[in-house]
């Protein structure tokens, strides 16, 4: 007789660090429900919580490695696998070199505990300068402008959602999201308490988001004109002496030696001048700055859609300079930093950009890490230095990086990959060995990444549910074993670290990164004495403590961002409003492409679906769950359109993660549910130049209905810009 036990844990899937109570009889999960004692959720989940259930109990997840051989997959043991994938490493890198192996690590590395702290073994002992990892596709303008403002990559501050009174949210679907680069359950909730204390909530967005729809106000923006409204409203502040009105109190700009030097920044750039581009009214955009000017406390917050684009990097540049000359940094309501148990700012380097560049693109390294937009053509591309061989690391870049059937192909021509994965996914399907490491409710968590980006200081630990297989690895086992296999002449210090990770686990770690945080007599101990975490207060100010640069002021680097203004102007010269433009979309059922194995998460109404508006779909044809053939310069999908007034006209949306229909992918419920790849149409050609980051938001599309009853291309309508070679190849 088993009997009903209860376990506390944070669901590590998304970024909210959401608490939640798992019942279970200690075989089998029975529920997965909100931990109302959690100090930061409060009971919060969103569906998501419930695909840790599904990924424990999957069928299709993979519990032993397998190899790839002419008859189909078959399972190994562990000792056979690891020999095999560390001598087809040792080959690789004496045939072609030691860069000739490129190595790529996913975004759920970041989830794992054990990964993040033992990571820097298998890196290091592979010796290889080609790595990759999904920042390049994501975050990495946020990275940039902290390392270069504050001293170091992941000083990053997140918006004061609890107290503030008004939140500019651009870009960002925080609804779907649970927070992006601002750690934050529930907020819907949020939101409504800032409206509720007779606060403001407004969004910018091409599309009228879940967020959007709940906000006191929303406007439409093409594209990748975010810079155009950004450069407006500094303008406007400058023009209206909103800066000069906040300096005397402002006590981060008072850090900022360059500041003066921003009344220029903007200077060519009223609102009248980007108003027609941007699609947003000149009076609007100054009421915009007016009123976050004028509000007793503001935060401008950009994501995803600032990031992915053109001009990604001096769009989040400019948002947080709006918030410094503004007095909205490192102030009560504002742009604050979060103050981590385990301090991972101080235990790790301040990043760098443009060491190195990419052999064939020449596109600049950020942190050892070249842009995943290289990474197809630094396999494909013959000559001195290509990629032979490669690791993927918890990671499907296949369906999450630009021009996904190009690097498809890329992978299917390596002499030898491995694949860290625990599915035969899109791209792992083409690796010759897969290292399935164990569920996440068999290893312990601890947010040491997110917990760094939280609106509220928290500490929580949770040991593992399930105690793994005995013949199961851990991802830290996996590192370790490959590293020693690998690496046999490692400094005395780091034979010793290894040794004790292996006795002890990778939480012998954590507890000294708590012991030596910032907050007195914080231990893992006391954390287990607490399941539902440890409440540490609301975000402080923190500056100049917080500054990394060892004069302790914040460095502007104008000079680096003035530059792009140069690229800016073209832009404008060059702007066509007439194309069809494709962004993406996320949904709070999915995350990338790793949860459409759950049933619970993918039934229902179908999401991958073109959404459009319906004087673009009246232009093109096209009506409501009719075909339609997408074409941008590197790919063609045909999905159903969702005709909708939530996108502007002229701009088209498909979700990001799906494409499972590719042939050899082991995952049943996802290819029942396949959709296709948005990243089939986005374009590795185009990118921020600043920077290298992708630029997977406004590319440049055409659309063509096709006929239900035959499959037939009907094209009654067709793109303006759309060549003719072009629509003929999509005839066929």
């Amino acid at each position: 007789m088993t009997t009903e036990q209860t376990h506390f844990r944070t669901c590590n899937l998304c970024e909210a660090m959401c608490g939640i109570v798992i019942q279970h009889d200690g075989k089998k999960v029975l529920s997965i429900k909100g931990d109302k004692d959690d100090p930061f959720s409060k009971g919060y989940i969103c569906p998501k919580a419930t695909a840790l259930q599904d990924l424990h109990e999957d069928p299709d997840r993979l519990r032993h490695p397998i190899e790839r051989t002419a008859t189909g997959w078959r399972e190994i043991s562990w000792s056979e696998a690891l020999d095999k994938v560390a001598a087809g490493i040792k080959s690789i890198q004496k045939n072609y070199g030691q860069n000739a192996l490129g190595i790529y690590l996913g975004n759920p590395n970041v989830h794992n505990l054990g990964g993040m702290l033992t990571i820097k073994h298998l890196l290091t002992s592979v010796k290889t300068r080609s790595r990759f990892s999904a920042t390049s596709i994501d975050q990495l303008p946020h990275h940039i402008v902290s390392m270069h403002l504050f001293g170091h990559m992941l000083r990053i501050p997140v918006p004061d959602v609890n107290r503030t009174q008004h939140m500019l949210i651009i870009g960002g679907n925080p609804l779907a999201s649970n927070g992006s680069i601002m750690t934050a359950p529930n907020m819907r909730q949020k939101l409504k308490d800032i409206k509720a204390r007779g606060g403001k909530v407004v969004v910018i967005d091409p599309r009228r988001t879940e967020t959007a729809d709940m906000a006191s106000e929303h406007h439409f923006i093409r594209p990748a004109t975010d810079v155009l409204l950004l450069l407006a409203m500094l303008n406007e502040i400058d023009a209206q002496g909103y800066a000069d009105k906040a300096f005397s109190s402002n006590t981060a700009a008072a850090l900022a030696p360059e500041v003066e030097r921003l009344a220029d920044f903007a200077k060519d750039y009223p609102a009248e001048k980007v108003a027609d581009i941007t699609g947003i009214a000149a009076n609007e955009i100054k009421r915009l700055a007016k009123e976050f000017c004028e509000a007793k406390s503001s935060v401008c917050y950009g994501r995803m859609g600032v990031s992915v684009q053109e001009f990604g990097l001096l769009s989040q540049y400019l948002i947080m300079v709006i918030n410094l000359v503004t007095g909205r940094l490192d102030e009560v309501g504002g742009l604050m930093f979060p103050n981590p148990a385990v301090d991972v700012v101080n235990n790790s380097g301040p990043g760098y950009l443009g060491k190195r560049h990419s052999r064939v693109s020449n596109l600049p390294d950020f942190n050892g890490d070249y842009p995943v937009v290289a990474m197809s053509d630094e396999m494909l591309v013959e000559g001195e230095g290509q990629l032979k061989g490669f690791i993927c690391v918890a990671g499907n870049p296949v369906l999450s990086t630009p021009n996904g059937e190009k690097l498809d192909e890329a992978f299917s021509k390596l002499d030898f990959m491995v694949a860290f994965d625990y599915y035969v996914n899109e791209t792992s399907r083409h690796a010759h060995i897969i290292l399935p490491p164990v569920s996440p409710l068999e290893r312990d968590h601890y947010d040491l990444t997110f917990n760094g980006f939280a609106v509220h200081n928290v500490a929580k630990y949770s040991p593992a549910l399930f105690a793994k297989h005995k013949e199961a690895k851990h991802d830290w086992q996996i590192y370790l074993e490959l590293a020693d296999r690998l690496d046999k002449k490692v400094p005395v210090a780091t034979r010793v670290e290894r040794q004790l990770i292996k006795r002890l686990g990778p939480k012998f770690m954590l507890d000294q990164g708590l012991k030596r945080g910032p907050y007195y007599g914080m231990t893992l101990n006391k954390l287990k004495k607490h399941p539902h975490g440890v409440d540490l207060g609301p975000l402080k100010k923190m500056l100049p403590q917080a500054i990394k640069h060892q004069d302790k002021q914040i460095h502007l680097n104008m000079d680096f961002y003035q530059a792009d203004l140069e690229r800016v102007q073209q832009m404008m010269a060059q702007y066509n409003d007439k194309q069809i433009l494709l962004i993406g979309r996320r949904h709070v059922r999915s995350n990338n492409s790793w949860l459409h194995n759950s049933y619970r998460l993918v039934k229902g109404k179908p999401r991958c679906t073109l959404m459009l508006h319906p004087d673009t779909a009246k232009e093109y044809g096209i009506e409501d769950g009719q075909k339609v053939a997408v074409t941008s310069r590197v790919g063609s999908v045909t999905i159903i359109a969702e005709v909708t007034d939530e996108l502007m006209p002229r701009i088209v949306s498909i979700p990001h993660g799906w494409g499972h229909g590719r042939r050899g992918v082991k995952q049943k419920i996802a290819q029942a549910h396949a959709g296709v790849s948005v990243n089939d149409l986005t374009d590795d050609t185009l990118i921020d130049q600043l920077c290298g980051n992708a630029a997977v938001n406004g590319v440049p599309v055409q659309l063509i209905a096709l006929k239900s009853e035959s499959g037939d291309t009907d094209i009654d309508v067709v793109a303006e810009s759309e060549p003719k070679a072009l629509s003929d190849n999509i005839m066929g």
